[in-house]
């Protein structure tokens, strides 16, 4: 065996626990990636399972061509049953069809996003099914598993759809499919009669052939179509999925790598001693750096392994999370069972790459280690001395680096509006964090920790006092951190501006309340309400106009305090800005001179002509009386049309809520995701204070024999990792919220401070950050606390 070999080995058996001490955060990374990966799979294999097959006894498939651009619409081919019939003088044609159909709710009432129908013959079964059977007669559905979890459904249970005609329609659900909606929008399976009666016109999506010749269909089917040969797994997604989750993985073992690199500086500062008198005795550097980076190797093997069994229930709960918030129906899939032991190819990938990332993060500090002459490791320091010359090159280069970031930044806001400017951005926050944190990190992070220490008592000022001893380890130790708190802080940001900017949309001129049919069908005769202050009819003119009462327009806008329809009379059109330069609108085949505009917002993008009123009503706008309430307005309403279950009502409400829905979800996946980093993070304090209790032995005992307790020792533990974790996520916070606003600045958008749906979950996360620091104290505090005076001062 060599002698780095001889040595590496000593040392495990020596001091176990500090040889593996740089393998904590190496651990957390590695379970975060592969639960990434292990829940990727569940993912898939969740969405590929539910995945439409091609049943074996199809023979062709035949489609559309795909038409050639700028044709029109009315120019294209379509599958209609003109095609269904030649495609049958050959063999049997089935059309694969997909319906529109309303699924009412426990009340009675139609939602606001349709349920997509596929059409299923019954001796062709297309859906997988969970549990159940497949729908065999006209009052049988198969429900998609996210409606099915959301509404509590199973084989047996009745539910009641809307027909074409508004009737509600019971069914009986005969099995749940392995398929689920996405974003809780309900996929359902019928047979040909059943969809018929819910949607007369469903959509053909292709035809499959049973039997015949290549050349006879397609000689059938004609030039416009093309024929295939079918494919079972068509609609598979494959290994897609993995990539939403493995950038953040990703992410969470880079800040491994910092962490378990500033753990290595630590420990082999703590055995300089013992590395100076191997050098004096003709130890070569060569042996000393090999020896270390096999420690490293054997470190980061065994992190893999403990990493990779930890991935497994890292993922499961991760998906109950995913549950919880509601995350896991944006992708289809709920109730995620990852495996909780991974594979063996994961639990390899698991330790090569620990391995080889440990071995990278010791690399740097085991030549540094390597350099100390014999004469200086040998001196005792109670504290790190930088050199002078270090110090002056590490002030200019950070000079460097912050400067360039501020011209950076300066520049991007100049390039507003431009491509060069999001790079701008990014190179800006670069140069920030490498010139303040990593290269100034010994001068930043001390004089950050000393406006801690001025807060609080005793025990925090010999925490900052611990801090301003070993700047450079505690620099190490923020950095990851601090890193992961911008990140946080910067996108909970963007996305909180990205939610102003959608409330300033659905705050543009809308309609009180809008009534319409969720299906498109003609309205009813919507009786009289109390609170309104005016309402009108839209009538439906079948080219995309709506024709009104001119009258009842005017008065319903003036109630809604918008202009611009003074001028409309019978023969005349209002129309949105953007058809302002239109003199005429066509409906009905009449002309309709255009005399003002309204914002489009106001009557849904749609012109508006004062002429015959005889068409089916599609839309009702109501304006309400000051102090009404919409959500009031909308239960009246719907209780005085009990036969009309498809009648809704929209409001601004709906629309504000919908918005913040979709930036509640956005805010808690990057919360999780990105605590993934913030989790590794913190493990970098925990190893930092065992080394700073390890150094300390007889400093601790001395106070212990001064008359501190061990619950003080404690606490001066605790408040040590309390600070460095306010450090992190304070020059992290204060960080990405500079860097949100320069981003925002350079796309032309105002300052905007944060609303509380941004300022809550930062400081929940900030709250939880501190809560895992004192978590992470634990174990050192511990040993604090277990240090006897007369040991403690005989080990100096």
């Amino acid at each position: 065996m060599s002698t780095s070999l001889r040595l590496g080995v000593a040392e495990f058996r020596a001091r176990p626990g500090r040889a593996l001490l740089p393998g904590v955060a190496l651990v957390v990374g590695v379970a975060c990636l592969l639960a990434a990966l292990v829940l990727s799979d569940a993912l898939t294999r969740s969405v590929d399972e539910g995945a439409p097959l091609t049943p074996s006894s199809v023979s062709h498939v035949v489609d559309i061509k795909p038409a050639e651009y700028g044709t029109a619409e009315a120019d294209r081919p379509v599958l209609d049953a003109a095609v269904l019939a030649r495609l049958s003088s050959v063999a049997r044609a089935v059309p694969v069809q997909v319906a529109q159909a309303d699924l009412l709710d426990a009340g009675g009432r139609a939602g606001e996003h349709r349920a997509e129908v596929h059409v299923q013959q019954p001796d062709l079964v297309r859906w997988p099914l969970a549990e159940g059977k497949a729908p065999a007669s006209d009052g049988e559905v198969a429900v998609d598993k996210i409606t099915a979890y959301e509404r509590g459904l199973k084989p047996g249970d009745r539910v009641r759809l809307a027909a074409a005609d508004g009737k509600p329609v019971e069914v009986t659900v005969s099995g749940v499919m392995k398929k689920g909606g996405l974003d809780a929008r309900p996929v359902l399976v019928a047979g040909p009669n059943l969809a018929k009666k819910l949607d007369p016109q469903p959509f053909t999506k292709e035809i499959w052939v049973l039997g015949g010749s290549r050349d006879a269909v397609t000689a059938a089917a004609g030039a416009s179509y093309a024929v295939w040969d079918p494919a079972p797994d068509a609609d598979s997604i494959g290994n897609e999925l993995t990539f939403i989750l493995l950038p953040f993985s990703v992410l969470a073992l880079a800040t491994a790598v910092f962490v378990a690199a500033a753990t290595f500086r630590a420990v082999y500062a703590q055995r300089q001693r013992q590395t100076a008198l191997l050098r004096c005795i003709g130890a070569q550097r060569g042996p000393l750096v090999r020896r270390s980076l096999f420690e490293a190797f054997v470190t980061g093997a065994l992190a893999g392994v403990a990493g990779a069994l930890l991935g497994g229930p890292t993922a499961w709960l991760l998906a109950r999370t995913f549950d919880v918030t509601g995350i896991s129906a944006l992708f289809g899939a709920v109730q995620l069972s990852p495996e909780l032991l991974p594979s063996l190819g994961y639990v390899v990938l698991g330790v090569v790459v620990a391995a080889v990332l440990s071995v990278i993060a010791a690399v740097r500090p085991a030549l540094n280690a390597a350099r100390v002459s014999p004469l200086a490791a040998l001196r005792d320091a109670d504290s790190e001395v930088t050199p002078r010359s270090v110090r002056r090159l590490r002030l200019v280069f950070g000079v460097l680096f912050t400067g360039g970031a501020a011209l950076l930044a300066m520049a991007a806001i100049a390039a507003k509006g431009t491509s060069a400017a999001p790079l701008a951005v990014t190179f800006s926050a670069i140069a920030a964090v490498t010139g303040l944190f990593w290269i100034l990190g010994p001068v930043t992070v001390p004089l950050i920790a000393r406006l801690f220490g001025r807060i609080g008592g005793t025990q925090w000022k010999l925490a900052g006092a611990e801090v301003r001893r070993m700047p450079q380890r505690s620099a190490s130790v923020a950095l990851p951190l601090l890193l992961a708190s911008s990140m946080v802080t910067f996108f909970l940001v963007v996305l909180g501006g990205a939610e102003e900017l959608t409330f300033q949309y659905a705050n543009e001129e809308r309609p009180d309340a809008t009534v319409v049919d969720a299906g498109d069908r003609p309205l009813p005769e919507i009786p009289a309400q109390p609170g309104v202050a005016a309402s009108v009819v839209l009538h439906g003119t079948g080219d995309g106009a709506a024709s009104v009462d001119p009258d009842q327009f005017r008065t319903w806008l003036k109630a809604q305090n918008v202009t611009g329809a003074e001028q409309l009379t019978a023969g005349t059109a209002i129309v949105p800005p953007h058809w302002e330069d239109r003199a005429f609108v066509e409906a009905g085949g009449v002309q309709y001179k255009v005399v003002g505009t309204v914002p489009g917002s106001i009557t849904g993008y749609t012109p508006i002509v004062a002429g015959p009123t005889s068409g089916p009503a599609a839309k009702v706008l109501v304006a309400l009386q000051p102090g009404v309430d919409p959500a009031q307005f909308r239960s009246s309403l719907q209780a005085a049309l009990p036969n009309n279950p498809t009648v809704i009502v929209r409001t601004d409400a709906d629309e504000r809520a919908e918005a913040a829905r979709y930036m509640h979800l956005g805010t808690v996946l990057m919360m999780v995701l990105l605590g993934l980093s913030v989790a590794v993070a913190v493990t970098g304090i925990g190893t930092a204070l065992t080394i700073s209790v390890q150094e300390r032995r007889k400093e601790l005992a001395l106070r212990r024999a001064l008359g501190v307790t061990r619950g003080g020792l404690q606490g001066g533990v605790v408040a040590e990792a309390v600070m460095l974790a306010l450090v992190g996520v304070v020059g992290g916070g204060v960080l990405g919220f500079a860097y949100a606003e320069v981003a925002f600045l350079s796309i032309g958008l105002p300052l905007t401070l944060p609303g509380p749906r941004v300022v809550l979950p930062l400081v929940t996360g900030a709250v939880i950050v501190v809560l895992l620091a004192v978590v992470a104290a634990f174990g050192p505090s511990r040993g604090a606390s277990r240090i006897r005076p007369a040991a403690g001062l005989a080990s100096g």
